[in-house]
């Protein structure tokens, strides 16, 4: 079959889809799938208030949904109560006009099967969950298309394989599937496929296309209408190509104004809505821009860098400088550089709890095009069995750490390098290094050390939370090296969001205080967890010192404490 490699690439990627939807499911305290809470709740709200419950201004359903069914993560920030004391969505909704074939076929199901038609049941969650497959195996299709015109057979299975299996992709299309990244990613492959239709032959359809696929864009999310870019600059990467262009757009005036037409009716359905909430046919939903000062961090940091925790990218980067020959040379460039300055501007820079920078994957359709061209040339060059050896390596460590991620061992926020350090390609951290979270005091190696327990019995007294559960007292050398190592045990209750182990050491004129979050991902909650730290005692802290622990929570903690242990370590000379 003629490019049937990559054709066997979209299918395995769709099969890898699935089976990893299937193998990390998503689940509520209640054990049940569930993929519209938070974000993607906030995108899927149109369809029940306005198709189940009639109520898209009040919102009377929700409080009673949300206690059932865990939504919101909190107290209802999805949408904002106005003066006319309407509610007004903060999520636009182009997301939600995508997911209404699921939503439908899960209503249906749920009729049929005997489950509540409450927009939340498991027929609607397992229909959104998987049907967004669907969306993802149809992308990649019309993609495959649009990667043959200009690269080979083999070329293209590469370039799909990397992009979806050695990327964050595969997190938002098959796990956090129900926000937003997923089906745009669709409509930029169908935006991109339209695109080298009309220039090969103008049609109205196509035109008509276009518009429609940049105005349903646009109310996913605003900052998409930077895909204008890519029809716009088409066919213009010399002076001859942007003659001839120009000239097709002039001999085709008419499809400028369809184009136009067709992405205000791709509008019209969020205008409507704010008109009918705030009387107003544009609304504010508060999203603010730095564009002078961008957060480079974005792409490099430790929290979720682009290029840190998905390195692939920067071959997607490095694409770009061997784009002279194609037509989309200037409509890709431009938009590609220009959207990752959008991206990195955000005053909201970490986008959330994600893996790697999530607000990039649905373009990644367009910065298939450069990595496509990198792979070529790397192919004519001597540095091929480099580049395969070293992107195979990539694959097998995005591939953990999407493990790691939906284990709970790389957070979704508040990641450093010191602790990205010790749990790269570490499949059980100890509670000692998920200490290093809150605070980057590490002993690597023990064995260095004299060691001095302290303390290794505790009894649960009648403390209050905020109040020491436990103070040591110790004596110090002059200029020493010292550290404490404390090791605790203690049953987590619910909502432990705020709580803190808070560690203090004085000796009277110098105090060093520290706070450890007792929430992280791999907390079982109601059952006793490790907690451990390390901390490094100044020089200058010398003869009596005094060591106390708090729990800063507003839970009662009696009898919450199963046990400390505190030693005191000193550096061998």
């Amino acid at each position: 079959m003629k490019h049937r490699y990559s054709l066997v690439v979209c299918c395995f990627v769709f099969l890898a889809l699935v089976f990893t939807r299937t193998a990390i499911p998503k689940y509520t305290s209640h054990k049940q799938l569930q993929v519209t809470t938070w974000d993607a709740f906030g995108y899927y709200m149109y369809l029940p208030s306005i198709f189940i419950y009639h109520d898209y201004k009040k919102l009377n359903w929700l409080k009673e949904k949300d206690k059932l069914y865990e939504l919101t993560g909190g107290n209802g920030w999805q949408a904002i109560q106005e003066t006319n004391g309407n509610y007004v969505f903060k999520y636009l909704g182009g997301v939600a006009i995508l997911e209404m074939p699921f939503f439908f076929v899960g209503h249906f199901a749920a009729k049929v099967f005997n489950y509540p038609q409450d927009s939340f049941s498991l027929p609607y969650q397992y229909s959104l969950a998987y049907g967004i497959l669907i969306y993802c195996f149809l992308a990649l299709l019309l993609l495959r298309k649009i990667l043959l015109q200009y690269f080979t057979d083999l070329v293209t299975a590469f370039t799909l394989l990397n992009l979806c299996l050695v990327t964050n992709f595969i997190q938002y299309a098959a796990v956090d599937n129900a926000l937003s990244h997923a089906y745009i990613f669709l409509l930029y492959c169908a935006l991109l496929f339209s695109t080298v239709k009309w220039h090969e032959q103008p049609k109205i359809i196509w035109a008509a296309l276009i518009g429609w696929l940049i105005g349903e864009a646009v109310i996913c999310r605003p900052t998409e209408a930077i895909m204008l870019l890519i029809p716009m600059f088409w066919n213009t990467q010399n002076k001859m190509a942007s003659l001839e262009k120009w000239h097709l757009v002039l001999k085709n005036k008419a499809h400028v104004f369809i184009a136009f037409v067709f992405g205000i009716l791709g509008i019209l359905p969020q205008l409507i809505y704010w008109k009918l909430t705030t009387g107003s046919f544009v609304y504010d939903v508060g999203s603010k821009w730095q564009f002078f000062n961008p957060w480079f961090r974005v792409l490099f940091g430790f929290e979720k860098g682009w290029f840190v925790y998905t390195p692939i990218t920067l071959f997607f980067i490095l694409g770009l400088f061997f784009l002279k020959k194609f037509p989309f040379k200037k409509s890709v460039l431009w938009f590609c550089l220009l959207n990752i300055w959008i991206v990195i501007s955000w005053s909201d820079w970490y986008y959330g709890g994600s893996y790697s920078t999530r607000a990039l994957v649905q373009c990644y359709p367009v910065f298939a095009l450069p990595f496509a061209a990198c792979v070529e040339m790397v192919n004519k060059s001597k540095w091929k069995i480099g580049f395969y050896l070293i992107v195979g390596l990539l694959f097998f460590v995005n591939c953990f750490q999407i493990w790691q991620y939906n284990k709970g061992i790389l957070l979704y926020d508040g990641m450093n390098k010191t602790y990205y350090r010790h749990i790269f390609l570490n499949p059980k951290p100890s509670a000692s290094e998920f200490s290093l979270i809150d605070h980057q005091e590490f002993i690597s190696c023990e064995q260095d050390y004299f060691k001095q327990i302290l303390s290794n019995n505790f009894q649960s007294t009648s403390f209050q939370s905020s109040q020491p559960f436990i103070e040591q007292a110790f004596i110090l050398e002059p200029k020493k090296e010292y550290w404490l190592k404390v090791e605790t045990r203690m049953v987590a209750p619910n909502h432990l969001w705020n709580n803190f182990l808070k560690a203090t050491v004085t000796n009277g004129k110098n105090t060093k205080e520290v706070n450890f979050r007792l929430f992280r991902p791999m907390i079982k909650e109601e059952q006793a967890n490790e907690y451990a730290f390390y901390l490094k005692l100044p020089k200058h802290f010398v003869d009596k010192t005094i060591l106390t622990l708090f729990v800063n929570s507003k839970d009662d903690f009696r009898g919450n404490i199963r046990s400390c242990k505190i030693q005191l370590l000193k550096i061998k000379e």
